[in-house]
């Protein structure tokens, strides 16, 4: 019994060093994150998991006036997003961002990005937005996720929950174990599986700077409020609750929030009109 308490006791040791040795401080929002892996593993893996997903499925084509505004309001936050972290002297965090822009045929109420700025939005999802500017506040949200590290945060905690050993070896994108939580994480899998919930304080964040992005790019922060009220509603209207609410906090919580963040953002709008 006592070998195996100093084994336990060693293991949570080296797990404590493990966790100590991979943090990382996220360049903007200057929180600790678990890091196990590379930018670079991050966004090659992306790559293949996106194309794959395209190849699967329905892209709008560009020429169609749905696809052409996805794209042009991807376009206006990526470069606001690009000035940001310019103006922080942050520019470097973007390294490997090539930004791509799609619609997707698809009835979910739902959008994301991965990381290296893969950004899809589904059909589903414009009913719900409306306008421009509420489409600027749900990629911003979305692509937060991604320039804040919140996946590569979760997939960290799952490689390190499931096996240290799946970090540092040979390309990640060849281990069929961390292939699969790699799909756990990132939204193409949702439609075989389901993703790992993003936590409160990386929410907090995604509308924290969602909102500034959208703000900056020129689009009205204000029209956040409206959009997640009718996000809300389609769940209390008994349908089927959107993709993009299945791992968020209440809407009660996410609006206050919001409410509260708003001046702040507001400041970007009006410097930005």
């Amino acid at each position: 019994m006592k070998n195996l308490f100093k084994n336990i006791q060693s293991i949570s040791f080296l797990v404590a060093i493990l966790i100590y040795s991979g943090c990382a401080t996220n360049a903007i929002t200057g929180r600790k994150q678990l890091s196990l892996v590379s930018d670079g593993e991050m966004q090659s893996m992306a790559l293949t998991q996106y194309k794959d997903f395209l190849n699967g499925n329905k892209v709008v084509p560009a020429s169609t006036d749905n696809a052409a505004m996805v794209k042009r309001v991807g376009q206006r936050i990526a470069a606001a997003i690009t000035k940001y972290y310019a103006s922080k002297g942050q520019s470097a965090a973007l390294n490997g961002y090539n930004w791509e822009f799609n619609l997707v045929q698809s009835s979910e109420v739902n959008a994301w990005c991965m990381p290296g700025g893969k950004v899809v939005v589904y059909t589903g999802l414009l009913p719900v937005t409306k306008d421009e500017a509420s489409l600027a506040i749900v990629l911003g949200h979305e692509i937060t996720h991604a320039v804040a590290g919140h996946g590569k945060e979760r997939y960290s905690q799952q490689l390190l929950a499931q096996g240290i050993e799946s970090v540092g070896g040979a390309a990640l994108g060849s281990n069929p174990k961390a292939v699969s939580i790699f799909n756990s994480v990132y939204a193409p899998s949702a439609q075989v599986g389901v993703l790992l919930p993003n936590s409160r304080k990386q929410e907090l964040e995604a509308d924290h700077y969602g909102l500034i992005f959208a703000a900056m790019a020129g689009y009205d922060p204000r029209v956040a409020i409206p959009f997640w009220q009718r996000m809300a509603a389609l769940g209390a209207n008994g349908q089927k609750p959107p993709a993009m609410l299945s791992d968020h906090p209440s809407d009660e919580q996410r609006i206050a929030a919001i409410r509260q963040l708003m001046p702040e953002a507001l400041t970007y709008y009006q410097g930005n009109k």
